[in-house]
């Protein structure tokens, strides 16, 4: 009687997968997507236009940015609760969470303002003039320079994180969208959307290694709009998300040379990891779902449908 109340309670409960979470930016959602089966297992309300998406070190908390809530939404993944907001001030569109786990750094659009938030004491600890229109935010793996993108004034600030000022202003093409330091910390990538290039930056003199562009049979040279980028698991490699071109681009991160080309779905903007290292996820706005490709043959596996405009991306493993 034990035996079979045992076995029927193992079978009862639920197997816990690795999870790849998506803010819906028309949906004011967030979706969370099963790694094992590819499916959509639950779906949670959020503020006002979600973008985006970063978890705790300990994956114990997820933080979104609520771009229209003016707010940066602290929510437990356990339950999808909203436990409390951060104070962000205006238009948070994206940004990066320190490795100590406790600053976060965000860009208010509005107010061209990087504010620089303590995630322990819900409390703001400085405010850096930036450029016109910050979005796109990185930061050095040892946690000294934090860079923030301004989409008109086009240029990568780079902001000392012990002073929290500027130490260097770089120039990059139209309309920088994302900022992505490499694991060693060595290089800094900036993608700039109208430019269509990618510009890669030596982080200890702040000076230009190159540059990157695209083309694509059958593709206008204006819908190759680079926006999300992402290193593979190894470092030798860099996935760049080329906006309604619906393809991502494979940049071999030596070489600086085009690999190949992915296509996804519609509008692609962002990607995410999965905690195995085994699949990349892509978050495809105008068609509402994601592309999921496997990283060993680069090959797109599923397709999977989830709210209306996803932007963000962020996976969080979890125990089996």
């Amino acid at each position: 009687m034990i035996r079979a109340l045992l076995l029927t309670t193992l079978l009862a409960t639920p197997a816990m997968a690795d999870e790849i979470w998506v803010t819906n930016e028309s949906d004011d959602t967030v979706s969370v997507i099963d790694v094992a089966t590819l499916a959509v297992k639950a779906t949670y309300p959020t503020g006002e236009r979600p973008r985006g998406i970063t978890f705790s070190r300990d994956f114990k908390r997820l933080y979104i940015c609520a771009s229209d809530s003016d707010a940066v939404q602290v929510i437990d993944p356990e339950t999808g609760a909203i436990l409390h907001d951060l104070p962000s001030g205006e238009d948070p569109e994206q940004f990066v969470l320190a490795p100590d786990d406790r600053l976060l750094y965000i860009a208010n659009e509005d107010d061209a303002i990087t504010t620089v938030v303590d995630t322990q004491s819900r409390s703001v600890v400085a405010q850096i003039d930036v450029g016109v229109e910050p979005e796109g935010m990185g930061i050095s793996p040892d946690g000294k320079l934090q860079v923030t993108t301004s989409e008109t004034t086009n240029m990568a600030h780079w902001i000392d994180t012990a002073t929290h000022r500027i130490v260097a202003n770089t120039l990059v093409d139209s309309r920088p969208r994302h900022a992505e330091f490499s694991p060693d910390g060595a290089e800094l990538w900036v993608s700039s959307e109208i430019g269509g290039t990618v510009t890669v930056f030596d982080t200890a003199t702040q000076t230009e290694k190159g540059k990157i562009s695209f083309a694509i049979p059958g593709v206008r040279a204006e819908k190759l709009q680079p926006v999300g980028m992402r290193f593979s698991p190894d470092a030798a490699r860099v996935f760049v998300a080329l906006g309604p071109a619906n393809h991502l681009a494979v940049v071999d991160a030596k070489t600086l040379q085009v690999e190949r080309y992915i296509m996804v779905g519609r509008r692609v903007w962002h990607m995410a990891i999965s905690p195995d290292q085994t699949r990349l996820f892509t978050t495809n706005g105008v068609s509402g779902d994601v592309t999921v490709i496997d990283l060993a043959t680069l090959e797109p596996l599923a397709t999977i449908k989830v709210g209306r405009f996803p932007w963000g991306a962020a996976a969080r493993p979890t125990p089996n």
